[in-house]
């Protein structure tokens, strides 16, 4: 497996030469880094140069770096049937940045660009339907950036009085519990605890029984 992904990249480097500005092996996987004016011509010659032939985009996914400039990366997962390999292609952008879309070259890449587009903000130039995917009309954020707030922004909900969809501030039912770990659990004792039969949290049960027996 090492010897043929070293052939692989021995094939890449002789044809991107200066378009490939990162590579390395992890994982049995190769991975390269190009840059992002170029992504779409050097996806198109991965897909047709008869030596690589990879010809099916599997997925294609945002990564997100806060502390890093360019902060976000989109990889791209290709798989060559014919020579039986997988390559990791990546390219790095800033929330300005405008991505080629790749949808002329894999129709698959509509969908999954869609997806990046609404989880972390990226956009695509050139993509024939570039709307939200996945979350609500009228959404506000990107939920897959790590600075995005874990309850959200707004919320969506029907209302019974005015028969409408209300997009409103997040209203959380209830408190966040306040979680206790010591377990009344009984009966855990093992043999390094022969000494000291008594288990954190059992004095809980104790109380609980005693508050019965009143």
């Amino acid at each position: 497996m090492v010897s043929s992904l070293n052939e692989l990249l021995h094939k890449i480097q002789e044809a991107l030469k200066t378009d490939l500005l990162e590579d390395s092996i992890a994982a049995d996987q190769l991975s390269i880094v190009v840059p992002v004016k170029a992504i779409a011509k050097i996806l198109t010659y991965l897909r047709d140069a008869e030596g690589l032939l990879f010809r099916q985009l599997v997925d294609l996914c945002g990564v997100d770096y806060p502390a890093r400039t360019p902060r976000f990366e989109v990889v791209y997962h290709l798989l060559s049937l014919k020579h039986n390999q997988r390559l990791r292609v990546k390219i790095r952008v800033d929330e300005a940045d405008m991505v080629p879309s790749i949808c002329s070259i894999f129709r698959s890449a509509n969908w999954l660009e869609r997806e990046v587009w609404d989880m972390y903000g990226i956009r695509f130039a050139g993509h024939p339907d570039l709307r939200r995917l996945l979350t609500d009309y009228g959404f506000d954020g990107f939920p897959m950036r790590k600075d995005f707030p874990l309850i959200g922004r707004v919320q969506v909900r029907y209302d019974q009085e005015t028969k409408q969809v209300q997009n409103e501030p997040v209203n959380l039912q209830q408190q966040f519990r306040s979680f206790d770990f010591e377990s009344p659990w009984e009966g855990m004792v093992t043999a390094a605890q022969h000494a000291s039969p008594i288990i954190p949290g059992d004095e809980k049960a104790a109380d609980k029984q005693e508050e019965k027996s009143k």
